[in-house]
């Protein structure tokens, strides 16, 4: 990964250099990613800071250094001295571009020295920096007393060099420790000193570079709040287990469509050449992609947190206005309030149609981190508008650079569409009323096919061909479909205005369309996929990627290709799986639906139930395959 130049005006904060000691990895995320999220530990750490956060900050002038002669001193009248006492200011904002840091100081204690003479301003002759924590000291190994941490230890030593730097003198720190109520006293010795700049100077360079390894099986692990991002025994399994290709080489197949040297066709003409069902594609076997140990045999610690229980709040009423009051959100219509929600309680607004938004809520909504998305009436995704993001530009120019690379981008198209073909064929499985082995056979077929695609034109082929047998099968799965009590549709020919016709539909289902859905089921199938597409697109922001490009899909204005990409194994399993659940269910009746023109949608009260069965399907846990432990879909 590239490098980038830091200088000595970009100055460190001395928290940061706190997790820098602690794990260079958290540093990483925390300083250059800006990624953060609160647990038991930070949280309660917060809150043992308000007072000290509330301070001004203020501090006196340092004395002078000054030589005093001895006929000035002997000349001083008793009337002179002066009188001590101590003082303590809080939140001492420091920094120096000598070390190149800046810190926060919690607070410091300051022995003022009161001239007697009332026209001189009294100075600080002392300061001790005191840090409070909300853990305990360790012990040392030679008698048993309390000792500071390293991390401590180099936050404290960073606030006593900063304070003389500003020309003070401090010769020693203080650290209170509140879960044993004990202060730990820390004088800076010239070593420690060193230490710390060397740390300085071997953060910066961190920074300047690629992420870092997580820790190796660390105790520290588990405590850290970004663990959940930070994955340590997952990424380390996964590092030492595939040390081989993604996907098999595609060289030893000698199958019609899948030459090197034929010429490629387009998507289209590509998807007619796969006769997925012919003997021929036995000669494939039953390709998989290489897999990690056993999961009973990965070892890996239980570190994922569970998932926070926030909210999507989905706005499905025309002209609804939203607005702030404190830390709530409000939803008002024509004056009349509908709901009153915590911002804290959300992680995703969703708006269907026209909304007003108020300033102050979309400006506290970016700073939370919560995204907000656009949908038209007919649920069409328009957009999302969200915060900064990632700061860490380079995550970025990797993923471009593995884009723009077939030999790179290839294999992982391969698994994309390798695990959307066996999701296909595992719902067909588990759903229709009678599986065709013909399409259960053609599917497995194309799933080995995928892995062994030796150009991105044939890989198009082989998924096209494969979503035509398995929507040509779609209807097997529905219960609802060909009702005896069902209405012919309204005729929709061109001589006919159907708009805003509210007439009796059918589930029959033959194929699938699009651009505008012109049945119940496509209606259906295409709101799901625009909310799958925004998770995704979501999903793939929060983590530095750029969603609009792909390794499958390839760039194109407007579409976002990576969240494409991401999507496609999951199409079956939450945006198939809702639409059959909703039909099966009788969630959804042909009363639900509406025609405007020669799209089919939903009608506003129907969609609210549809959007329940979404974000319920999307909080659904499964066991991972590799790791063996329990997520969410939405986790996953």
């Amino acid at each position: 990964m590239s490098s980038r130049e830091t200088t000595a005006a970009d100055l460190l904060p001395a928290r940061i250099l706190n997790e820098f000691v602690y794990c260079p990895r958290l540093f990483y995320y925390e300083h250059v990613e800006g990624l953060f999220l609160h647990n038991a530990d930070t949280l309660r750490g917060a809150d043992s800071h308000r007072r000290v956060d509330h301070g001004t900050g203020a501090m006196p002038a340092a004395r002078k250094k000054q030589q005093v002669s001895a006929s000035d001193a002997r000349s001083a009248s008793p009337a002179e001295e002066t009188e001590s006492e101590t003082i303590h200011s809080r939140s001492v904002m420091l920094g120096s571009e000598t070390l190149g840091v800046v810190a926060k100081l919690d607070l410091v204690e300051i022995t003022l020295e009161s001239p007697a003479d009332a026209d001189r301003a009294p100075v600080a002759t002392e300061v001790r920096p005191v840090e409070y924590k909300s853990g305990a000291p360790r012990n040392t190994l030679d008698d048993g007393g309390p000792a500071l941490w390293d991390t401590d230890r180099m936050q404290l030593g960073i606030q006593i060099m900063l304070l003389r730097e500003n020309g003070y003198i401090c010769n020693e720190g203080i650290v209170y420790y509140r879960a044993t109520r004990q202060r730990v006293r820390y004088t800076l010795l010239q070593e420690d000193e060193s230490w710390i700049r060397q740390t300085i100077t071997a953060a910066r360079t961190c920074a300047a570079g690629s992420i870092p390894e997580p820790l190796d099986h660390s105790p520290k692990c588990p405590r850290c709040s970004l663990v959940p991002i930070c994955l340590p025994d997952e990424t380390h399994f996964l590092r030492r287990s595939v040390d081989e290709e993604v996907t098999p080489q595609p060289q030893q197949l000698s199958i019609p469509g899948m030459l090197p040297e034929e010429p490629q066709p387009d998507k289209d003409e590509s998807s007619d050449r796969f006769a997925l069902d012919d003997p021929i594609w036995h000669t494939l076997g039953d390709l998989r992609p290489p897999r990690p140990a056993a999961p009973g045999e990965s070892g890996i610690r239980r570190l994922i947190t569970p998932d926070i229980d926030t909210k999507a709040l989905y706005i499905n009423t025309p002209g609804a206005s939203l607005s702030r009051k404190g830390e709530t959100l409000i939803v008002k219509e024509k004056g009349t309030t509908l709901a009153e929600i915590r911002i804290k309680d959300l992680h995703h607004l969703a708006i269907f149609g026209p909304a007003s938004l108020s300033t102050a809520l979309v400006q506290t909504l970016c700073e939370r981190g919560v995204p907000i998305s656009f949908f038209s009436m007919g649920g069409w995704y328009h957009g999302q508008a969200r915060g900064h993001g990632l700061t860490n530009v380079f995550t970025r120019i990797e993923q471009f650079r593995h884009a723009a690379d077939p030999e790179q981008a290839l294999p992982l198209a391969r698994l994309f569409v390798y695990g959307k073909i066996r999701n296909q064929r595992t719902l067909l499985m588990r759903n229709h009323i009678e599986p065709p082995p013909v399409t259960l056979r053609a599917l497995k077929h194309a799933a080995s096919a995928a892995l062994a695609a030796n150009s991105h034109a044939t890989l198009l082929g082989i998924e096209g061909a494969a979503a035509a047998y398995y929507f040509r099968n779609f209807s097997g799965m529905l219960k609802g479909a060909s009702d005896d009590d069902s209405l012919p549709m309204p005729d929709v020919s061109p001589e006919h205005d159907n708009r805003g016709i509210q007439g009796r539909f059918t589930f029959d289902f033959t194929r699938r369309n699009r651009r505008p859905p012109r049945d119940p089921v496509n209606a259906l199938l295409s709101l799901a996929y625009s909310l799958l597409a925004r998770d995704c697109t979501i999903a793939a922001t929060a983590v530095g990627f750029d969603p609009y490009v792909g390794f499958f899909h390839q760039p194109r204005f407007g579409r976002p290709a990576l969240a494409l990409d991401i999507m496609e194994e999951f199409r079956p399993l939450i945006a198939d799986s809702v639409v059959i659940t909703t039909i099966n269910n009788r969630m959804l009746t042909p009363d639900d639906f509406v025609r405007a023109g020669q799209a089919v949608n939903l009608s506003i009260p129907a969609r609210k139930r549809f959007l329940q069965a979404y974000e319920k399907r999307m909080s659904d846990t499964i066991t991972h395959p590799v790791f063996d432990y329990k997520v969410s879909y939405r986790r996953a």
